[in-house]
């Protein structure tokens, strides 16, 4: 089967050549791939002005990324054989880091499958299709899930802009037996209970994990602040591992009410307590209060959803860690965090080192990531957005600094 052909400008190959997957609109050359014969999914041939394949994709004309490459061969087939492979290939690779299968099975572009999301919990699958190309695909993504890891139940969870951006429709949909309208999810000595199909995301954060367990060691015997908690996995796993007292913030009344459950769910209701409540407005309110944390978790939401909201965006991420930065014990922690895929990581870093000068005096002991089920793809950096810092934060010598 020939495949029509996207041609693209003189020039715009090179990114592609590089191993990017992301064709933009203003690169193809629409005097011979004229936009208006191409339908949202169809599978493309895309290929550079000097005639060079690049690699077949899909591609949708009403969208600012026109194209994305799935496989670098001209002479590949997007068909339910290829899925087989490439969703085998992603089953593996985490097989190989969990022994539990709780975690995101597919990633997207970082697992050479461009715009497919799936979520494993168990034996139930939360499915994201966040594209034109995706969702033509559909039937033959869900049947090869099927036959991978027979699941009990799949929920389509189609209720992200970027299907808007594709223009596609908002929905949430069982297609594959019941699904449970929550999850019980393992993570170190807990388990924590979360909505399936009304929570944030696809039900849970995993690609937070490493940098949660991580912090754990410091918690024992501490007071611990756990700022943007969703269910509390931070708050309640750092009372699982000996903390004093954890407090949880979150402005969601469900995330708070989670919390509340999780902390009761693991026997460790007496040490953790949930606030609702916007996390700026608290954290002002604790200073006010001359409330003090042995270690304080941040971890906002994505700021920065669009790359012109940037500016605005570095000043949430300032005043958030600087008023968390405040409420730390001299000698204590902060473990602050960005999910901004626009925010880079030196400027997080520089950004956080900031908003914790003047009275204290910080210092950066480890930087963290998305954990190994988020794998980033080595050409993208847009497959790289998780930025974690973990800093000690102390009083400043300098009395004039006080």
């Amino acid at each position: 089967m020939n495949l029509p052909i996207l041609h693209l400008k003189k020039h715009e190959e090179r990114r592609l050549m590089a191993g990017h997957l992301w064709v933009f609109s203003n690169e193809a050359d629409t005097a011979l791939s004229p936009l208006n014969t191409f339908s949202a999914g169809d599978h493309v041939l895309v290929m550079s002005a000097r005639g060079k394949p690049l690699g077949v994709g899909y591609v949708n004309p009403g969208s600012l990324i026109l194209a994305r490459i799935c496989d670098k061969s001209p002479r590949a087939r997007l068909d339910r054989d290829w899925l087989h492979g490439r969703l085998s290939q992603a089953l593996a690779l985490r097989e190989t880091f969990f022994d539990q299968p709780y975690y995101r099975m597919v990633y997207g572009e970082g697992d050479h499958l461009p715009g497919l999301v799936v979520d494993r919990y168990g034996d139930a699958l939360s499915v994201q299709l966040l594209t034109a190309g995706m969702e033509r695909m559909r039937e033959d993504v869900l049947d090869v899930l099927d036959e991978l890891v027979k699941p009990s139940s799949i929920l389509l969870k189609g209720d992200v802009r970027s299907r808007q951006l594709e223009g596609l429709p908002l929905e949430v949909e069982a297609v594959h037996g019941t699904p449970p309208s929550e999850v019980d999810v393992p993570e170190g000595p807990g388990r924590y209970r979360a909505s399936l199909a009304t929570g944030q995301k696809t039900g849970w954060f995993f690609d937070q994990r490493p940098n949660r367990l991580g912090i754990m060691p410091l918690c024992s015997g501490k007071r611990v602040l756990d700022v943007f908690s969703y269910v509390g996995a931070l708050g309640v796993g750092a009372a699982l591992s000996g903390a004093d007292a954890a407090v949880c913030v979150d402005a969601s009344q469900a995330a708070v009410d989670h919390v509340t459950q999780n902390a009761e769910l693991n026997g460790v209701a007496d040490r953790v307590s949930a606030v609702k409540g916007d996390a700026a407005e608290v954290l002002e309110e604790f200073a006010r209060e001359g409330r003090r944390f042995d270690v304080v978790s941040v971890d906002p939401p994505a700021f920065v959803k669009r790359k012109k909201d940037l500016e605005n965006a570095m000043g949430a991420y300032h005043k958030i860690n600087k008023l968390a930065g405040r409420l730390v014990t001299p000698g204590g922690f902060l473990l602050t965090a960005s999910c901004s895929q626009h925010l880079e990581a030196g400027q997080f870093q520089r950004l956080v080192a900031s908003a914790l000068s003047g009275r204290k005096r910080a210092q950066l002991i480890r930087r963290g990531g998305q954990g190994p089920d988020h794998p980033i793809h080595p050409s993208m950096p847009e497959t790289d957005y998780l930025k974690s810092l973990l800093f000690r934060v102390n009083a400043s010598q300098n009395p004039e600094n006080d």
